[in-house]
């Protein structure tokens, strides 16, 4: 793995096969540790180019310097000489006014005001629908990355992270911890947000270990824990047998059993994750599927509910249940 490809990585400039490529090396257990602490050092060496970034706020006064420079330099009108005999007749009151030079700045500046309005109504939309398209892209990427740190943990451990079957641990986003702790995922790479959201623009954000959710336990702060720890993304709450013991999620890489997804709010019905409803969902076997509300909840089995329509783990095997951060199954 060359040391470009993880700038490249970093930086979102590879293709989706270069990314899936360094994520499965990532994710190796032997290079893995040592290509992660190479990553979060470039992280770390580039995080000062992230003061350029944002917008930059332009100049007081700068849109009315511009204009009075731009009407400043406006050429007059040429009049043609005409002889000394041919009498001219006085301009008309219309005349007067367009041809001054206050009229000929008021011209200006409404040709120059038509033009800005014009650029507007044509940019901003394509400009706005450009940051929605980057938003979605890289909330795929997100989920892609996050299903190779799965996949890996199931083929270490035989299973993929499961909560406690009860207890205050018994969470959803008990997953994001688990990766942490096993070395799968970074926790302050931002991989478990969705750019733009809430949680995104909250400086310093980083999932917690799993020594340290478990340290908070009796701590005052286990609630604030517990509702961020799995960012911006649900996870399956899992499944429950006969007796009420939660089984553990097991790796079938399964082609339409949701594994993970846009979080559910406070509704319980959809996710305020992206604007005009759109939803990602990724699938046991890595496969990531946008579909919008009105798509989200097919043939009376409901993404963020079980079969008895609780926000719960599922009933059996094939119950599917997509729970926040904080949600107990």
């Amino acid at each position: 793995m060359r040391e470009e490809e993880l700038v490249g990585y970093c930086l979102g400039a590879l293709e989706e096969g270069e990314s899936r490529q360094v994520e499965l090396a990532l994710a190796d257990p032997v290079r893995g540790p040592d290509l992660r602490r190479n990553l979060d050092l470039i992280r770390k060496a580039m995080r000062p180019l992230d003061v350029d970034r944002g917008p930059m706020a332009p100049p007081v006064g700068l849109a009315k310097r511009t204009v009075a420079f731009v009407a400043s330099q406006a050429a007059p009108a040429t009049v043609p000489m005409r002889p000394a005999t041919t009498r001219l007749a006085p301009p008309s009151r219309d005349e007067t006014e367009w041809q001054g030079p206050s009229g000929r700045q008021w011209l200006d500046r409404m040709i120059i005001a038509a033009s800005a309005l014009a650029a507007c109504v044509l940019v901003v939309p394509l400009l706005s629908d450009s940051i929605k398209d980057t938003r979605a892209l890289q909330t795929q990427r997100n989920l892609q990355k996050l299903a190779v740190a799965l996949h890996g943990y199931g083929e270490a451990h035989g299973r993929l992270p499961t909560p406690p079957s009860d207890g205050p641990l018994s969470r959803a986003g008990l997953y994001a911890p688990t990766l942490v702790s096993d070395h799968r995922l970074v926790a302050d790479d931002g991989t478990v947000l969705v750019p733009g959201s809430e949680l995104s623009r909250k400086e310093g954000f980083r999932v917690p270990s799993r020594e340290e959710v478990d340290a908070a336990v009796d701590m005052p702060n286990l609630n604030t824990v517990v509702q961020t720890m799995g960012g911006d993304f649900g996870y399956t709450l899992g499944h429950r047998d006969a007796d009420g013991v939660l089984q553990p999620n097991r790796d079938r890489r399964r082609t339409h059993h949701p594994l993970m997804a846009d979080a559910p709010n406070e509704s319980g019905h959809r996710s305020d994750n992206h604007p005009k409803g759109l939803h990602h969902i990724l699938f046991e076997d890595g496969r990531v599927e946008r579909v919008q509300a009105d798509d989200l909840h097919r043939d009376d089995d409901h993404l963020f509910r079980n079969h008895d329509g609780e926000h719960r783990a599922g009933k059996d095997v094939d119950d599917a249940v997509i729970g926040d951060s904080h949600h107990q199954p």
